[in-house]
């Protein structure tokens, strides 16, 4: 029986030792996903264990860590029992008995006998430098050099004379600048030392010390346990939330090509506390801190309610008649012609782009290395460039303007998991202005105005020999007539889109009478636009007659 206790007694010890055993690892980032919202980051590090349960302790992390997002995989015949978060407060040493770290008292001895021991060398070079400086001041007043006193005039003399000045002020001169070099040198040194000195007083005065070895050290502690020595590597990340991505886009379109280039860019920010150096780059459209929860349906009870039926029918009818929002979608298609281009293109950052589809995201992984500091500066990210599938049209609204302007539609951007964002618009290399690119309000298509064509004009015009005024009983009636005339000066078909409108009404007292819009026109009777589409051949002109009537009471007024 005493063999068994004294048996397991031996083994227990042998276990505690186990897995007392420490390894300190130094963890390398390598590899970074950025979110909308915060940034996921990747380390690697090399590890060694001994026989037994061992506590791996990784330091080179970010202070901002998740706790709670700690994820770790190990290569190696180990089992990862555990793995947590904490903070390391770095201990200055062994203290005295008033309580001062014996290491702190011999730095600030060491630092008092060095700080005299300076001045006595900063003192050393001055004493040189006044001696030079009342040598050069004794050449320099010397009545020879003056012409003052008994002054042999002969030539040599006076090369002689001025050989010498010159010769001996020069040699002085670099002498004191040298000394002056050396004497700064030892000032800054000396401010460093002060200021050291300065710390290491106020820690002893018990005021706390400002030394980065005493900053509190992150660390993750993983538990591991093995039967055998094993050598491996470990792979661990962690979510923070310091960090982050804004999206951004140029549009640039040519007239040669026809097509509109989109590239797609990534504004990232970081201050996680570690410098990014030389990571590999993925940037995600996930946003961790979306709701990812589904709602929920509640039973929905209904019961007579206390308020007046007449009181909900008036707020239904109020909230029927609300103004809606109302949107214009372009029908386009315009073809350029294409040339042929044998210069070889430089590549971009964008062909190394890989596009990850998820379940609720998109992840663009870019397999360049990038570099960004921890500072919060914003730094330029390219994720993709792409020829988007492009129809040009032009549109003109004479009533609004008499510029015809040319209008791209693009397709098929939602293949291109695009975020809202601004972008910047380029045509034939000039900067037009700027819009924005919102996918979750639109369908594939985008309509992007790109500017006024000066070849192709407009004019519209009130015919007033049709436009009249009359009362007939207890109506006025009001004409009105407009004729639109369209020129296109360019070397090459167009097609256009001429928009122009007549008035719509909800009272019934009211009534408007329109004309028949002819060949290729269309009137939308909700909203009472007009369109003509048509292609317009080089330097032809077509013209539109159109005109409406509006009836009402003759004794109230309507603005026309």
């Amino acid at each position: 029986m005493n063999k068994i206790v004294i048996l397991a007694f031996l083994l227990g010890s042998i276990f505690q030792a186990q897995a007392g055993e420490k390894e300190i690892v130094k963890a390398t980032l390598n590899e970074v996903t950025v979110y909308s919202q915060g940034a996921q980051l990747h380390h690697r590090a090399n590890y060694t264990v001994k026989t037994g349960v061992t506590e791996i302790i990784v330091e080179g992390i970010s202070s901002y860590i998740d706790a709670k997002s700690i994820q770790v995989k190990a290569v190696g015949n180990v089992v990862i029992l555990d793995s947590r978060y904490s903070l390391y407060y770095p201990q200055p040493g062994p203290v005295s008995e008033d309580g001062i770290p014996l290491k702190i008292k011999k730095d600030i001895a060491l630092l008092e006998d060095s700080l005299r021991n300076m001045a006595y060398d900063i003192q050393e070079i001055q004493d040189e430098i006044d001696v030079l400086n009342v040598t050069k001041s004794i050449v320099m007043n010397n009545g020879s050099m003056k012409s003052q006193g008994r002054v042999n005039d002969s030539l040599n003399f006076l090369k002689q004379a001025v050989e010498f000045y010159t010769l001996k002020v020069t040699e002085i001169n670099k002498k004191v600048l040298a000394l002056n070099k050396r004497k700064n040198e030892k000032i800054n040194k000396r401010e460093g030392m002060e200021e050291r000195l300065e710390n290491l007083r106020n820690y002893q005065n018990g005021n706390g010390l400002n030394l980065k070895n005493n900053n509190p050290i992150p660390r993750v502690i993983i538990t591991v346990s093995s039967t055998e020595p094993v050598s491996g590597k470990m792979n661990l990340s962690y979510f923070v939330s310091n960090a982050g991505w804004t999206p951004f886009y140029d549009l640039r379109s040519e007239a040669l090509t026809g097509k509109i280039n989109l590239t797609y860019k990534a504004q990232v920010y970081q201050n996680t506390g570690l410098d990014w150096n030389d990571v590999k780059l993925n940037i995600s459209t996930n946003n961790p801190y979306a709701n990812k929860t589904k709602p929920e349906l509640q039973p929905w009870y209904i019961d007579y309610s206390t308020y007046r039926v007449e009181a909900t029918k008036k707020r239904n009818l109020d909230y029927n008649n609300a103004p809606a929002v109302q949107s214009e979608a372009f029908n386009m298609g315009y073809t350029f012609n294409k040339d042929a281009f044998e210069d070889i293109p430089a590549l971009t950052a964008n062909q190394f782009t890989t596009v990850v589809q998820q379940l609720i995201a998109a992840e663009f992984k870019i397999d360049l290395p990038y570099t960004i500091k921890s500072n919060n500066e914003q730094h330029m990210v390219l994720i993709k460039q792409t020829d988007l599938d492009t129809k040009f049209k032009y549109y003109s609204v004479p009533k609004m303007d008499k510029g015809v302007y040319l209008v791209a539609q693009m397709t098929k951007l939602d293949e291109l998991q695009l975020v809202p964002a601004r972008a910047n618009i380029y045509f034939d290399g000039s900067y037009i202005g700027e819009t924005y690119i919102d996918p979750t309000s639109m369908d594939d298509t985008l309509n992007l105005s790109l500017g006024k064509d000066p070849n192709i004009m407009v004019k519209r015009t009130l015919l007033k020999k049709d436009s009249k005024d009359k009362v007939i009983a207890e109506k006025r009636e009001r004409s009105f007539a407009y004729s639109i005339e369209v020129k296109n000066m360019k070397s090459i078909p167009v097609e256009i889109v001429i928009q122009d409108q007549i008035p719509i009404t909800q009272n019934a007292d009211i009534t408007i009478e329109k004309s028949d819009l002819g060949k290729g026109g269309n009137l939308d009777e909700t909203t009472g636009l007009m369109e003509w589409s048509f292609t317009l051949k080089p330097k032809e002109s077509k013209l539109f007659d159109y005109n409406f009537k509006v009836k009402h009471n003759k004794d109230k007024q309507v603005n026309l």
